[in-house]
């Protein structure tokens, strides 16, 4: 359980978010000494629907109807904590009473009971209460009456599961015991968990394919007494996928993209959802889990706008993701593109000739040599970086491996290097994945314009090289001294334009790494990372660099000196 905090004090962490609501959205106003959220006047009339809850919800404003009605259907967020009884008293004054007024209410047991007393105590003044969940049909002017039954025929079609990784953790309380029955092993997730830790239905040491086969199977299994009080037989579903407060973005949209998998290509469910919504909805503090809600699309037999026109409406609620227009919703499932973006072209011969077989044996060797010294690079990267560079090296080459194993070369300089470069392209990523990408396109031109010579000399190899070294320097102010696989790349280019002699441009290459150890870096991660330790390992992608180079070369460890 995450039980660090920025704010630690709960109090003032409520009244701080409370007031940033009203920051956010200009429409809204606060009254903090009683906790409450409140529109500002100056609207139309309207059915007022009021939120009472422990937990503030990034719903703070309820989605909107269509059209030109007010995008601001929430009159009234109240955050409880004093007596439900007091509840009737401070909202009165704070909402339009003229055509009645729904409270929302999150099903439990005190909630129900508590607040259910203060509706009835506002229908003993009078007022005209009612109180369930419902949506948006209040800005359209619609009656106390259309809107509680719309908000009950949305109840008795939805359906909803939730999964978490760990408990919630109140700011301001001492961390949990970790060796408590409470708390979740590392590998472990609790499905059914409450908001307020209450215990799910069971953990499980599963994956997500296997947590959301579980969780739809739960929500859509109709041979299950216990849950299928649901029949989800819609031609028209809308899945909700919310995040409960402490899952990344990243992460909730790979879960979203697993459930829709899984409902679209499960033969026993093809469901494709019409909407598909998700984002942090209904949140616990820092709960580390998330919810998948099905609602049925029904007719409301009300007139008026349907469910999905209201789903649809825009809005001014600053936790209600931007609603995608209809047209674009009903245009997915028509348009696709039809190109042929990301087909490999085929590249033109250059006549530049080299020989295959050598040129295999060699790129062999330099290959493997790169990829068994990753453990090398990692640990050094470990030292100076963020540990990514050995891994991100030895996929690379692993990838340019499979390629040159399987399939034979052309015997033209240009063509056999223009499909490396493809690989590598597709295969590294971050900083030096880019660096690769930009030496090895601009060695590809070089040798282009050098087809004329018709044979892959290693002089032609180093004036391309050369040429390379320097478009790369456009882009990159990295230079000999600066700590980076230039001090490795620029003494092997040097050595090879001079000479001629592979194997005396790799012996350069790695004299050149070899020169970094302590030497301070002047750019990349190293630079902002700090620390120490930099004095005992050489830069890593160096390195790695020049372990390629000395097994282009055909160099063992043995073969070679530094001086």
């Amino acid at each position: 359980m995450a039980a660090k905090h920025f704010v630690n004090d709960p109090t003032l962490l409520v009244n701080s978010a409370l007031h940033a609501l009203t920051l956010t959205n200009p429409s809204v106003a606060l009254d903090a000494e009683n906790k409450i959220v409140y529109r500002r006047p100056g609207h139309a009339s309207q059915v007022s629907i009021i939120s009472v809850g422990e937990v503030v919800m990034n719903l703070v404003l309820e989605p909107s109807s269509v059209k030109d009605y007010s995008p601001h259907p929430l009159q009234v967020l109240y955050l409880h904590h004093r007596a439900p009884s007091r509840f009737a008293d401070v909202w009165m004054s704070r909402v339009d009473t003229e055509k009645g007024i729904l409270i929302t209410v999150m099903n439990y047991t005190g909630d129900v009971l508590n607040f259910g007393m203060a509706v009835e105590k506002a229908k003993a003044a009078g007022l005209k209460v009612e109180m369930l969940i419902t949506g948006a049909l209040a800005a359209t002017g619609a009656s106390l009456e259309n809107v509680y039954k719309l908000g009950k025929l949305t109840a008795e079609n939805i359906v909803s599961v939730g999964a978490s990784l760990d408990h919630v953790h109140v700011p301001g309380r001492a961390p949990p015991n970790p060796n408590s029955e409470e708390s979740l092993a590392y590998e472990e997730v609790e499905i059914g968990m409450g908001i307020h830790n209450e215990p799910g239905s069971g953990r499980a040491k599963v994956d997500l394919p296997e947590l959301v086969k579980r969780m739809l199977t739960q929500l859509l299994d109709s041979k299950d007494k216990d849950r299928a009080f649901l029949n989800v037989n819609s031609n028209e579903i809308v899945l909700l996928v919310n995040n409960l407060g402490g899952v990344s973005v990243l992460e909730l949209g790979g879960i979203t993209a697993e459930v829709v998998g899984q409902l679209e290509r499960s033969p026993t469910y093809n469901i494709k959802p019409v909407r598909i919504l998700a984002g942090t909805y209904m949140t616990s503090l820092n709960g580390l889990g998330f919810s998948i809600s099905l609602l049925n699309v029904v007719n409301t037999n009300l007139g008026g706008p349907s469910m999905l026109q209201l789903l649809d409406a825009p809005t001014e609620a600053t936790g209600w993701a931007a609603p995608i227009r209809k047209e674009t919703w009903e245009a997915k499932s028509t348009s696709t593109r039809t190109d042929s973006a990301g087909v490999e072209e085929d590249i033109k011969p250059s006549g530049l000739k080299l020989d295959p077989e050598i040129c295999k044996i060699a790129l062999t060797g330099g290959l493997q040599r790169l990829i068994a010294a990753e453990p090398d690079v990692t640990r050094f990267d470990t030292v100076v970086g963020d540990g990514d560079c050995g891994i991100g090296l030895k996929r690379g080459a692993e990838s340019v491996l499979s390629i040159i194993s399987n399939e034979n070369f052309s015997g033209d300089a240009v063509v056999d290097l223009a499909r490396i470069v493809q690989v590598v392209e597709n295969t590294m990523d971050g900083t030096s994945g880019a660096l690769y990408a930009i030496f090895l396109n601009s060695l590809l031109a070089a040798l282009r314009e050098n087809a004329s010579a018709g044979q892959a000399t290693p002089e032609v190899w180093g004036k391309a090289l050369q040429s390379a070294s320097e478009a790369l320097s456009k882009y990159t102010p990295a230079k000999p001294g600066d700590r980076t696989l230039v001090d490795a790349l620029h003494p092997f280019v040097e050595t090879l334009n001079k000479t001629g002699d592979i194997k005396k441009a790799a012996e350069a290459s790695r004299k050149g790494a070899e020169g970094t150890k302590g030497m301070k870096a002047s750019l990349g991660r190293t630079v902002y990372i700090g620390g120490t330790g930099f004095e005992q390992v050489p830069d890593p992608g160096a390195w790695g660099l020049s372990e390629f180079f000395l097994g282009l070369a055909g160099l063992g460890d043995s073969d070679y000196e530094l001086v």
